[in-house]
């Protein structure tokens, strides 16, 4: 393209920009700047977890550009900008696209992508001042390609989305359609193949595999990795969208793509060979996705009777793309999560961090928010208790924003007074009644039982549904016991989806009927099961070391265990993450009472001594059963793989810092 758009095509005055601190609206945006200097540009992105206003460096001196933080879901700010703007143009960028985070966490596809659209156009419709809306979408709307066929997806397929990322990708162009063909709104629709290049959050397939082999680590393999896909180089693609900013027709939808293929392994192989690392030694394969289309395949010659042509060798487009993450291995802070072979992200704190709050000058808007810590508030229950005092003193260190709840659980209008009062991001649950000392207490005191650990769990639930927030609820595993499928060293453990079958306590049986009822809130709370919990405050009587040091006499059971000093930041964690449903909150593994008493006495006391006795024994002292079982821990070690075993985690974390031997 030109420095300037030919005469008979069309010339936007003021183009607002959604997502444009993203990865390829940032693209988009910096082409615009540089090569149309009488183009207003507003770029308005809200700045999630995989955009950042680094991107837009190359526009920060642009007396045409202001950059605006907000969120296409608010109608309000979004009528406000185009009317205050005098916005003609809109390129709608803005979307959760990462097909993996769509599996675990749809629903937040649903509200960015398919009703931030709606709310772009209905502000559109009502405004009437759009001359020109370019709606961004992916070839994977089309679904499935034929391994077998060499002719690609024309722009009038049938949509066959096959993910809950490109189903709300598809769901939105038909809202597009819609108000094109109700209410004549000047629409166009692009249907795009991979992109890669510079400044793209490291999630996505070539940048994680470009800073593993950086960094000397194995590139993850989904399934066999047969899965074919076209890769465009982010630079050919910003001209593309150049192209039919200025050239495209009212109504049509435009494919962006190349008929190039490459599958995930061969990608893999190319980043090995820029590396110069064996392939056989780096390829590493992990289970797939819950469903990976093997192929997808675009007609892209619609576009090129406009003038596109792709530019970028594929050697020439990973070797810049290379070369761009070597000089900047840092542009995205630790992105050691989204490293991981099937990541869920929404957490990493800090890589949009003081480089987000630079000054845009002339007018434009500062930013100064400081990372994504910044941007949360916990409302924390249980303020008197061990674990919720615990959050509280995390959060003080961590520099994130909390309150504790006045408001009793099973008083439902106090939590709304509270929710009101906080405005939180996330509400950690960690109120519960255990027993006074001991969980024997709750055999005598049924009715409080159930009035706090399912009447009130329940209720701040349903609280939490009525205001979109994530509950973090602590829970209990001591909701299980050995049984023939699960043997004692069998190594087998209980998995998340495993029904209970404790009953032995009252306190187990109200824990594990409120863990049943919590699943019709399961997309919107997180259930932790903690066991036999153990600290570093070896004066604390709950910490379980410390109980078991003071017994008179203890059994000898393996049992899984959670070291609290290691895995209460990692539930901070999984807040930012919004991961939901149950998971079992233990370190792996399993450690007996022996074993822990063996280790406080040679790190602690050689002179400390012990009496076990057995089950039987144990029965006539206390007045009701102790739950003695093993948690899989696969699932949180796969999301968290730097966990400890519990063997470790308590090396690490309590008798090496209080050592005295």
């Amino acid at each position: 393209m030109s420095s300037g758009p030919a005469a008979s095509s069309y010339a936007p005055r003021k183009i607002l920009i959604t997502g444009a601190a993203g990865f390829i609206a940032s693209h988009v945006t910096n082409r615009l700047i540089n090569n149309y200097p009488d183009y207003k540009i507003v770029a308005l992105d809200k700045l999630d977890y995989c955009s950042s206003l680094k991107n837009l460096l190359p526009c920060r001196s642009s007396p045409n550009f202001k950059f605006l933080k907000g969120d296409i879901t608010c109608a309000d700010l979004v009528n406000y900008l185009l009317v205050a703007e005098d916005i003609d143009t809109i390129m709608h960028f803005a979307a959760q696209s990462h097909v993996d985070n769509s599996f675990g966490n749809s629903f937040e596809f649903t509200n960015n992508n398919i009703y931030g659209t709606h709310v772009l156009l209905e502000a559109c419709k009502v405004t009437q001042k759009i001359k020109r809306f370019i709606h961004v979408s992916t070839d994977e709307v089309y679904g499935e390609t034929d391994l077998e066929t060499d002719i690609g997806n024309p722009e009038a397929s049938q949509l066959l989305p096959t993910n809950p990322y490109s189903a709300t990708k598809a769901g939105a162009e038909m809202l597009v359609m819609a108000y094109h063909r109700s209410y004549g709104l000047p629409t166009i629709t692009t249907r795009g193949n991979n992109v890669y290049g510079p400044n793209q959050f490291p999630e996505k397939l070539i940048p994680k595999f470009i800073l593993l082999a950086m960094k000397g680590g194995k590139l993850p393999i989904h399934g066999n990795g047969s899965n074919v896909r076209s890769y465009l180089y982010c630079e050919d693609v910003a001209e593309a969208f150049d192209v039919i900013l200025h050239k495209g027709v009212i109504g049509h939808v435009y494919n962006i793509g190349t008929q190039k293929e490459r599958s995930v392994l061969d990608v893999a192989a190319d980043v090995c060979k820029l590396f110069r690392v064996n392939p056989e030694e780096t390829i590493h394969y992990v289970q797939d996705r819950p469903f990976n289309d093997h192929r997808y395949f675009l007609d892209d010659q619609k576009l090129k009777k406009l003038g596109w042509q792709e530019k970028t060798t594929w050697e020439e487009g990973l070797k810049k793309t290379m070369d761009w993450y070597t000089k900047n291995p840092h542009w995205w802070g630790d992105v050691t999560a989204a490293l991981n072979p099937h990541p869920c992200i929404s957490m990493l704190a800090d890589y949009n961090d003081n480089d987000n709050a630079f000054f845009l000058q002339n007018g434009h808007i500062r930013e100064t928010q400081t990372g994504a810590d910044s941007r949360l508030k916990f409302l924390i229950y249980g303020r008197n208790g061990w674990i919720g005092g615990l959050l509280g003193k995390l959060c003080r260190d961590k520099g994130i924003m909390f309150e504790y709840g006045n408001g009793r659980l099973e008083d439902r209008n106090s939590l709304i007074n509270d929710v009101k009062r906080v405005r939180p991001t996330h509400v950690f649950n960690a109120a519960g009644v255990t027993g006074r000392p001991n969980v024997d207490w709750c055999e005598s005191h049924k009715a409080e039982t159930i009035r706090t650990n399912v009447v009130g769990t329940l209720t701040l639930a349903d609280v939490c549904k009525e205001h979109h927030l994530l509950m973090m609820n602590f829970a209990t595993g001591c909701i299980f016991e050995y049984d023939k499928e699960h043997r004692q060293g069998s190594g087998i453990g209980f998995k998340e989806e495993d029904k209970p079958n404790f009953t032995g306590s009252f306190y187990s049986k109200t824990k594990a009927m409120v863990e049943e009822l919590l699943k019709e809130y399961e997309q919107n709370v997180c259930t932790l099961r903690v066991r036999m919990p153990i600290s570093s405050d070896l004066s604390n009587p709950r910490n379980f070391i410390t109980k078991i040091t003071r017994y008179d006499k203890v059994v000898n059971i393996p049992n899984s265990m959670t070291v609290l000093d290691e895995l209460l930041p990692i539930s901070i964690e999984m807040a930012k993450r919004k991961c939901r449903g149950i998971w079992n909150f233990t370190n792996p593994g399993v450690i007996s009472h022996n074993e822990i008493l063996e280790m406080y006495r040679d790190y602690m006391d050689p002179q400390f001594k012990w009496v076990n006795f057995d089950l039987e024994e144990q029965s006539k002292v206390i007045v009701a059963p102790r739950s003695n079982n093993e948690l899989d821990a696969t699932k949180i070690k796969n999301e968290f793989p730097e966990l400890l075993s519990i063997r470790d985690s308590i090396v690490k974390y309590v008798f090496e810092p209080n050592k005295k031997t």
